[in-house]
């Protein structure tokens, strides 16, 4: 029986990983999360990995802290960069396949057409700069690995975008939502299945890979999708970035090109829309 580590375990992916596992007999799971593998020590994350003895590593743990980031910086450094390239390493010395999620704000968001997986990247932030030296750092201690960079991610765990406006929205008459970033939303649930489609094939196919939900809004259009699937009176205002200043700056642009890991990998892309639905109904059954 093959043996899967998925770490960052109680994130928004590692959960929706840990839903969708039953579904796969034939793998013996270990799901770690930071108190058990916090990637903060060298030496505790190597001798986890022998004692674990994987053969695959799924890499969801990151610091997601955006705007912390800023200040944090050396700690951002040492879980998106350092760490992973301690994991890549191991993986790579001990034949295990190695997936890590990476992110788009690799990106500089200055382009105007859906990013493809080469295009050049220049990010804008600590944490995107610290997330494409952990990119930079898995190729190059492990060629063998493929990268997924993913964006806007939300689902029914932990902390995100969708359950911050339900939750203003039930609060508040009025909010205001920026509405000159563009890119299309990620359902956790669907990156998971992504995953699994991945390991599954029986091909592994080494490199960079884009995944998201189809469709090209703003932040402020997904907050109005939000609004009108849950039935919410909440009005919903629509402003620039300027208006809503924050420490680390945010892509303009962030659409992602999928049409590699569909060719690639056969894996069918749900709309946002749908996903978005899926995941409404899913927190509702959950109130």
């Amino acid at each position: 029986m093959k043996k899967i580590l998925i770490t960052g375990a109680n994130g928004q992916l590692g959960s929706e990983i840990r839903v969708l596992s039953p579904l796969f007999p034939d793998f013996d799971f270990v799901f770690a999360d930071r108190s058990e593998f916090s990637l903060e020590s060298e030496s505790e994350t190597l001798s986890f990995l022998e004692e674990t003895k994987a053969d695959y590593l799924v890499n969801c743990a990151a610091y997601t802290a955006v705007d912390k980031a800023e200040t944090e910086i050396e700690l951002a450094d040492l879980v998106n960069h350092k760490a992973v390239a301690i994991l890549a390493k191991w993986s790579f010395e001990n034949n295990c396949k190695f997936l890590h999620i990476s992110t788009d704000y690799v990106f500089d968001g200055t382009s105007e057409i859906p990013l493809k997986e080469n295009d050049r990247t220049n990010p804008q932030n600590e944490y995107g700069r610290t997330k494409l030296l952990g990119e930079i750092a898995c190729q190059e201690n492990n060629p063998d690995s493929i990268i997924i960079r993913t964006a806007w991610v939300y689902s029914e765990f932990g902390a995100n975008f969708v359950k911050t406006m339900l939750r203003l929205m039930n609060e508040r008459e009025s909010i205001s939502v920026v509405n000159d970033q563009i890119g299309s939303p990620t359902y956790a649930k669907d990156l998971a299945e992504a995953i699994f489609k991945i390991i599954e094939t029986e091909g592994w196919y080494p490199g960079i890979y884009n995944f998201s939900n189809e469709g090209k809004i703003s932040w402020f259009e997904f907050a109005l999708a939000i609004k009108e699937i849950s039935g919410s009176n909440c009005d919903v205002k629509g402003i620039p970035s300027e208006a809503y200043p924050t420490p680390a700056k945010r892509p303009a642009y962030s659409l992602l090109d999928k049409t590699k890991i569909k060719e690639v990998y056969k894996i069918k892309i749900s709309d946002y829309k749908s996903s978005l639905e899926k995941c409404l109904n899913n927190l509702s059954k959950n109130i």
